[in-house]
């Protein structure tokens, strides 16, 4: 292959981003992934701009955690899910489609395939906190905040140090 039949995010450090499944807005819920078994992500605090909650809900047992990013416990999160969880699920849904998450974390929401009806089919099997549920938080905030510098760059065509672990694209002449 030549080099002009390769495609522009070939030789570039530019990434395609795919697009959500439906617009949402990030400053309720600026970061939700789907990862390391967990729906997992960063909600914005509704009381105090300076806090955020890392909140996470396991696949299968539905196990969830909800802290702050200084790994202060939930106050709502006793005994079934709290408003931070709900609004990670709702984000997740708008991001990735009711159908996805639900089948990554192995939901069958009888007929509702939104996010009210992925959360109720949680809550019917009256899921509990996760035992040392804190552990996740700082690798989700960690990459949170990774991706938060990334917003920072200029867009270039140059490599990224720390993304040198990438195969190198080879030229056929």
């Amino acid at each position: 292959m030549r080099r002009s039949a390769l495609s522009h995010w070939e030789t570039s450090s530019l990434t395609r981003v795919l697009q959500p499944a439906r617009p949402r807005k990030l400053a309720k819920v600026p970061f939700v992934e789907l990862a390391d078994g967990r729906l997992q992500g960063v909600v914005s605090s509704g009381s105090d701009i300076a806090r955020v909650y890392v909140s996470s809900v396991a696949v299968g047992d539905y196990a969830f955690a909800c802290s702050t990013n200084n790994n202060r416990p939930c106050g709502g999160a006793r005994g079934s899910f709290c408003n931070h969880i709900r609004a990670l699920i709702g984000e997740a849904v708008l991001q990735y489609g009711a159908e996805r998450v639900a089948r990554y974390l192995k939901v069958d929401p009888a007929d509702d395939l939104n996010a009210a009806g992925v959360t109720n089919a949680m809550c019917a099997t009256r899921p509990s906190a996760a035992a040392g549920g804190t552990a996740a938080a700082a690798p989700v905030f960690s990459r949170f905040l990774r991706h938060l510098s990334y917003l920072e760059l200029q867009a270039s065509t140059g490599p990224l140090p720390e993304m040198q672990w990438f195969p190198p694209t080879r030229e056929v002449a």
